[in-house]
């Protein structure tokens, strides 16, 4: 997959992303972003072929003091416009009520009286009253419900009373984070189709002429392996593919397991061994292998080990394809069970569909038909812009809800955008 968008790294990053641009084969597994890289809401990769769409840096620009204009040359896509549609609503409702602190104690819930309660009433807009009744319990609700709290309980504990004591302007902060991000999405009219992952929400959205065709759920990478946020453009994918196992894990895995189970390891996993990375390499006798010398890491060699495909195959029936230097691609699994889960943050930073063949027919406008049970590839009819994103606020018909931060990035983006100050950057 690639996309419409400029690489530009700067020399640091260069040097920290220096293995990947190596000839040293990578296998597939994605490779961590440097630490380095802070991806608040810069791209951390941009494709060279879509240089005249967008480029990696770009300067925040000051949503908070609506300095905005529609420009019918350059029109913002739909999520832009709605997340800026919900930021009036967020001022307009949560954001005009008093802003008062709440001192810590134990917990309020219905029936709860005192200076505290009476502080959460002024907090949430109500009136003076004679405590914690069904008023306040349901305002508090809508509060969780809004700002992403869970439980929804009504009960104004620990989590509930820091996140009003965090205030108004922070959530407003993080509607603006947010907006910056869509910025930096695909303008309206920039191409009739191209695909959005959204690891906010772990979902994947298909947009025809700027308008959602179709969605899906995905499972995208686990806290500690981050799907990035990047633009490349897709231009093949893999039917039946193999897993080519990353160097890293011949030495510190495979030969490892050979040594305790003998050969029989491979064969009960389905994997194959070849001479070399090269496209055409042969297969060899395993046995020809020093494997006691490769776990040792005495001698990497340069051998390959393959998954064969089949329902064992972490990538499932298809991989579609979209170079990049950090390795990640989208591709079907045989784990459909996930998919049904709220918290789909679980992968080692690769997106996984959970309807690859709806997605092949949508990007291909067909389904490939392989004529071999070994890997084939298909080049797309015309290469699709994929964004990969993260978005922590949903815009909805009455105004936003908050998702957790689940990759820290919001906390990144506060110091790009805001600095050290309570201000927004200035406007480019």
């Amino acid at each position: 997959m690639r996309n419409l968008f400029r690489m530009i790294f700067a020399a640091v990053a260069l040097t920290a992303a220096a293995p990947l641009l190596s000839a040293e084969p990578k296998g597939d597994e994605p490779v961590a972003v440097p630490r380095n890289i802070k991806q608040g809401i810069d791209f951390v990769y941009v494709d060279p072929d879509m240089s005249s769409v967008a480029s990696r840096h770009q300067k925040p620009r000051n949503w908070l003091a609506r300095l905005f204009k529609g420009d019918n040359r350059n029109t913002p896509n739909v999520v832009f416009q709605r997340l800026s549609d919900g930021l009036e609503q967020y001022e307009a409702s949560w954001g005009r009520l008093p802003q008062v602190k709440i001192p810590a104690g134990p917990v309020l819930k219905l029936g709860s009286t005192g200076k505290r309660v009476a502080l959460l009433r002024t907090r949430l807009g109500l009136p003076p009253g004679d405590g914690y009744g069904q008023d306040l319990f349901q305002r508090v609700s809508d509060y969780q419900r809004v700002h992403g709290l869970e439980p929804v309980d009504g009960i104004a504990g620990k989590g509930t009373l820091a996140s009003l004591n965090q205030g108004a302007d922070y959530y407003e902060r993080r509607i603006a984070i947010n907006m910056e991000r869509a910025w930096r999405l695909p303008a309206t009219r920039a191409f009739d189709r191209y695909v959005v992952i959204d690891s906010g929400s772990a979902m994947a959205y298909l947009f025809d002429r700027d308008r959602i065709a179709d969605s899906m759920r995905v499972v995208v990478g686990s806290p500690k392996t981050k799907t990035p946020m990047m633009a490349v453009l897709m231009r093949t994918a893999k039917v039946h593919p193999y897993w080519n196992v990353p160097p890293e894990l011949i030495r510190s895995l495979t030969a490892a397991r050979i040594r305790e189970q003998g050969l029989s390891y491979l064969d009960s996993f389905h994997y194959e061994v070849l001479a070399n990375w090269s496209p055409d390499a042969p297969v060899i006798d395993p046995k020809t292998v020093n494997w006691r010398k490769i776990a040792a890491d005495k001698a990497a060699g340069n051998i390959r080990v393959r998954q064969l495909p089949g329902p064992w195959n972490s990538m499932g029936d298809m991989k579609f394809e979209m170079p990049n230097d950090y390795g990640i691609y989208l591709h079907d699994t045989p784990h459909k069970e996930l998919f049904a889960e709220d918290e789909r943050h679980l992968s080692n930073g690769c997106v996984r569909l959970s309807d690859y063949r709806r997605f092949a027919d949508w990007v291909f406008g067909r389904m490939p038909q392989a004529t071999s049970p070994r890997e084939q590839e298909f080049t797309l009819p015309k290469p699709v812009p994929v964004y990969m994103t993260y978005l922590t606020v949903e815009p909805t018909a009455n105004g936003v809800v908050f998702r957790p931060d689940v990759y820290g990035f919001d906390a990144l983006a506060m110091p790009q955008m805001f600095g050290g100050a309570s201000q927004i950057a200035s406007a480019s």
